[in-house]
């Protein structure tokens, strides 16, 4: 019988978001990619550095205990297959246990995701990114000079999402870019009741919930979420309500009323921040791992 990925929390991943491939990937954009090959070559018994998502990367695979495999992560690369080796090797020297890897050598990699059946997709290419998010599968920027701060709650997975143009779609947001503020709280009171469309990253929270369930007699490993969002009273109403048509819990909320969202990440301490806006996600880099959503009408 085939292996298969079903039921899994799928993560696929580039290499430059794993692993900290900046200064050979400044190679590749001042030459071309026979450089970056031989370079890569010359340092594939030297194990690369860990990269932006390696923190959230190193607490989802902990998951997998007892003989239980409930998390897959996946490199999806426009490397060759030859610097998909050095990927594999900085993997096994980390302690990481990965098996599958899909290398395109330049070319776009994001068609790969429907086999994959991928919850989340990481990488620092914008283009695979806004593709990803096109095809339907929740992907992000991730900003490589993003700060990584020292690993911090073990035993904790901790995510923190915005909410419009992200979690729920970007329906209110477009009221807000055009009307102003006033006109956003006004659609926001008249449609508390309605809940908010889906946004790009719903399946991924609710791929986590999964997690959590299936992982609750092994309590090794915990999630912690955190919505993020510059709402606050009266449009915070329609984001909970929203949840609650779900049937999702967040165990944090922090409706900010456009404060800047960077100096309450530092408090919650995220392995992981999403947002759309670049505002935000400058913000957020600057204490923790984040990803940019190309989403929405901040985004076209």
């Amino acid at each position: 019988m085939p292996a298969t990925l079903d039921g899994k929390l799928v993560v696929a991943i580039s290499s430059r978001a794993l692993f900290d491939f900046e200064q050979e990937n400044r190679v590749f954009e001042q030459n071309d990619d026979t450089a970056y090959m031989a370079l890569q070559q010359s340092l594939l018994e030297r194990p690369a550095q860990p990269g932006v998502a390696y923190p959230l990367v190193k607490k989802l695979l902990a998951f997998n205990q007892g003989g239980e495999q409930l998390v897959e992560v996946v490199i999806l690369s426009r490397n060759d297959p030859m610097s998909g080796l050095r990927v594999f090797k900085s993997a096994e020297h980390a302690g990481l246990q990965l098996e599958r890897g899909v290398f395109t050598r330049g070319r776009p990699a994001h068609h790969y995701l429907a086999p994959l059946k991928a919850n989340l997709f990481l990488s620092a290419n914008e283009a695979d990114v806004r593709e990803a998010i096109q095809r339907g599968f929740p992907a992000a920027r991730v900003y490589p000079e993003s700060v990584q701060v020292a690993e911090t709650h073990a035993d904790e997975v901790r995510i923190a999402f915005d909410g419009d143009a992200v979690l729920f779609s970007d329906e209110a947001e477009q009221v807000f870019q055009r009307d102003g503020l006033p006109a956003f709280h006004a659609h926001e009171h008249d449609k508390a009741a309605l809940p908010l469309p889906d946004g790009p990253f719903r399946p991924l929270l609710e791929a986590l919930h999964r997690l959590q369930r299936q992982s609750a007699a092994n309590p090794a490993m915990k999630i912690r979420t955190a919505l993020v969002t510059a709402r606050s009273a009266p449009a915070h109403e329609r984001a909970i309500r929203t949840l609650m048509g779900w049937n999702i819990e967040v165990d944090e909320a922090m409706f900010l009323g456009g404060l800047e969202k960077g100096p309450f990440l530092r408090e919650f301490q995220p392995d992981f921040f999403f947002d759309d806006q670049t505002g935000h996600c400058e913000s957020g880099a600057r204490v923790g791992p984040t990803g940019q959503v190309h989403y929405g009408v901040t985004n076209r």
